[in-house]
């Protein structure tokens, strides 16, 4: 599967949310995400061994808050958005299943942290 290539915008001092439905084939059809988990990281560039942030099911940053229709939330805080000392990096976003055996990369792409004046 390519993953989709999305460019993620999030105002520093400001509360990000952003709502993903995975679907596929022809027509399109959610998929069961139940038992599955997810992991997104954030990094300077692709190639970058510095971790910038790091969202995961496991921290409550990415929810799979209706599995059956292949829905998931990326959370953000305000106090975490507002903690970032960059302003364009790279991400990406994979499901995980239970076992491991099947990891899925569903989505790719900038990750821009817009700087706040009111602090």
């Amino acid at each position: 599967m390519q993953p989709a290539d999305l460019d993620l915008t999030v105002y520093k001092g400001s509360t990000f949310s952003r709502l993903i439905q995975w679907k596929t084939g022809d027509p399109a059809v959610p998929v069961d995400l139940t038992g599955f988990t997810a992991r997104m990281q954030i990094r300077k560039s692709v190639n970058s061994t510095e971790i910038l942030d790091t969202l995961t099911t496991a921290n409550n940053r990415l929810t799979i808050y209706a599995p059956t229709e292949g829905r998931l939330r990326i959370d953000i805080s305000a106090e975490q958005s507002a903690a970032y000392t960059f302003t364009l990096a790279a991400y990406d976003l994979e499901i995980v299943s239970n076992d491991n055996q099947n990891v899925q990369r569903l989505m790719q792409g900038s990750f821009s942290a817009i700087p706040e004046v009111t602090r």
